[in-house]
């Protein structure tokens, strides 16, 4: 996760701190760079917390953290797990012009739940990120948390949604609470029910559809881009 610890949202899913961030460490570009290579990583996953603080939501410093990591390491592969940048595409294109393998944008939620558990973030703006990402060529993804009241006929509703955006691998998992004064999950999902909606997902034509209790957005992220 790059661009700090201190998000300037409150979801009420997730357990990061929310605040005034520090300004961006112009140094982390390369000292995440030289770690993947400490590491011998042939895949990574990148994401940040929001940063509405700045005037281009981070996303130079995101391209610029892109580049110093091919640079440093020849032959990896990335996804970027970006935010929504406010659905401005010149930010968006910074990400697609640094051209990782795959670009995340996650929706985490149907519809009708997004205003109740998503602070700024808008149902129709992730939308349309994943569609300016699926424009451009490089694959879209994009991931769902169940268990928070969604209803079957949303969640395949919100599918329709990602495949007419252009989304092509789609990750399934349930909502845990993180932590006290968090949203209660309204339902555990089981095993067989996230696998009726993996199937469903593939005949929807997702390319890669990964569905089950404890999947998360990263869950076999370096398979995927090896297949494509």
């Amino acid at each position: 996760m790059i661009l700090g610890d201190i998000c300037t949202r409150a979801c009420k899913f997730c357990a990061t701190k929310t605040g005034r961030p520090l300004p961006p460490d112009v140094n982390e570009p390369l000292r995440l760079a030289n770690a993947i290579r400490t590491l011998k990583l042939s895949h990574c996953v990148i994401t940040s917390v929001d940063r509405d603080d700045l005037p281009d939501g981070g996303a130079a410093l995101w391209a610029e953290t892109i580049r110093e990591i091919k640079k440093t390491n020849p032959g990896i592969t990335i996804e970027a797990l970006i935010p929504d940048f406010d659905g401005k595409p010149e930010n968006i294109q910074k990400i697609i012009d640094a051209a990782p393998e795959v670009i995340s944008h996650n929706l985490e939620t149907v519809r009708r739940l997004t205003p109740l558990i998503r602070t700024k973030a808008k149902y129709d703006t992730s939308l349309s990120v994943i569609q300016y990402i699926a424009a451009s060529g490089i694959p879209a993804k994009s991931g769902l948390m169940l268990g928070l009241g969604e209803s079957d006929g949303e969640v395949v509703e919100t599918m329709d949604d990602l495949i007419k955006a252009g989304c092509s691998i789609l990750t399934l998992g349930q909502y845990l609470k993180p932590g006290p004064g968090y949203m209660e999950p309204a339902a555990y999902i089981p095993p067989e029910k996230f696998e009726e909606y993996g199937k469903i997902a593939v005949k929807k034509g997702f390319e890669f559809v990964e569905s089950g209790p404890l999947v998360r957005s990263s869950y076999h992220a370096g398979k995927h881009v090896r297949s494509i």
